[in-house]
């Protein structure tokens, strides 16, 4: 969008506030905001909450009722035009008798392709996109990645020491980083549509990888890629609420059967003999609507998804501790040959979490 006015810059990212609020809940669905603006004064606004009720322009027409009529409605995606598990948002904003709609991206959904804005224009209303595209782009990145790719955004969680360090020699690592760092992981996992963890994360420290302290109404799906099928059917996350997928490269039988009475979903998804076929995995997940994935898993595993391309974010906290060279590395890669053949990162953001660091980036 060419020459926004500052009434439009400060509009849109209202919406884009309200959109947050869905940080947690919308999943599989984008989190989305709108605000309905007549004679400069806010009439009505909302936001997406949950996949199955109405969609954010719904709830911000209802507010404004008859005072949308002329108005101009600034949305943080393209109103979407198909049915799914609601009406059209097309729709609904052509018989509100809406003049003018914001958005600040297209839908990259391709069953919506700008037939949203299309609808819209039909029907006489003025519409422009592209408003604050980067920012609105950053709240659906495992939306946009589903969409565009037919693959989730993979988001891998570290917890290290200062020299890189992510357990001791023996396995031990409770608690490499502080509370506040592991609150702030709760955040993590509550925006995340599935955990995705390794079966040796599983047999050394049989995990829950549920969301705790925040209450969003939903666990996020657990998969444990376990090539030779080795998770005992008495593993503590079988026991917990949520879903269980277990991902194996082998046809046992009798070890899937035993898992399924557990509570597991077993599925086999085979590079080879003793491989998992981690791409198709992302794939096979993107067909259930999996949008991101929160990855906590020890080296081999995290090793393996950089390896394949797999991996969009990193975030590391880094405890101020050293544990020394003998203490285990963060990814488990073959060693480098020339320093032309580093693994570039681009820093998105650095901050203080309590006592530790925690350090976002993305694979350059």
């Amino acid at each position: 969008m060419n020459n926004p006015s500052p009434e439009d810059v400060r509009y849109m990212a209202h919406a884009l506030r309200l959109a947050k609020y869905g940080l947690y809940t919308t999943d599989p669905n984008p989190r989305v905001g709108c605000v309905i603006v007549r004679d400069s004064r806010i009439v009505g606004e909302g936001w997406h909450r949950r996949a199955g009720e109405p969609h954010a322009e719904v709830h911000a027409l209802a507010a404004a009722g008859q005072q949308a009529r002329g108005a101009t409605a600034y949305v943080s995606l393209e109103p979407c035009c198909h049915h799914g598990r609601t009406p059209p948002c097309s729709e609904a904003l052509v018989r509100a008798g809406i003049a003018r709609v914001v958005a600040a991206m297209p839908d990259p959904n391709p069953r919506v392709g700008s037939r949203g804005v299309a609808e819209l224009e039909r029907a006489g209303i003025r519409v422009d996109i592209g408003l604050l595209q980067a920012e609105a782009e950053r709240l659906n990145p495992g939306f946009i990645s589903r969409m565009a790719r037919g693959r989730p955004y993979l988001r891998v969680k570290l917890a290290a020491s200062l020299d890189g360090r992510t357990a001791l020699a023996n396995g031990e690592s409770k608690w490499i980083t502080g509370v506040d760092a592991r609150a702030d992981v709760q955040r993590l996992r509550a925006r995340s549509s599935a955990i995705l963890t390794g079966i040796g994360t599983v047999l050394a420290d049989d995990p829950s990888l549920t969301v705790r302290d925040l209450d969003i109404g939903r666990q996020p799906l657990r998969v444990v890629v376990d090539a030779r099928l080795g998770m005992r059917p008495d593993a503590r996350m079988l026991s917990l609420s949520g879903k269980t997928l277990v991902v194996t490269a082998v046809a046992d039988a009798g070890q899937a059967a035993a898992l399924r009475r557990a509570g597991a979903e077993v599925i086999v998804v085979r590079a080879n003999v003793d491989r998992v076929d981690l791409p198709g995995l992302m794939r096979i997940l993107a067909e259930r609507e999996v949008n991101e994935i929160l990855v906590e898993a020890g080296a081999t595993l995290c090793g393996s998804l950089l390896q394949a391309g797999l991996i969009d974010e990193l975030v590391v906290y880094l405890a101020p501790h050293l544990l020394g060279n003998a203490a285990r590395g963060l990814f488990e890669i073959p060693g480098l040959d020339s320093m032309q053949d580093r693994i570039a990162l681009d820093i998105q953001d650095v901050r203080a979490i309590g006592r530790d660091w925690r350090i976002t980036a993305r694979l350059a």
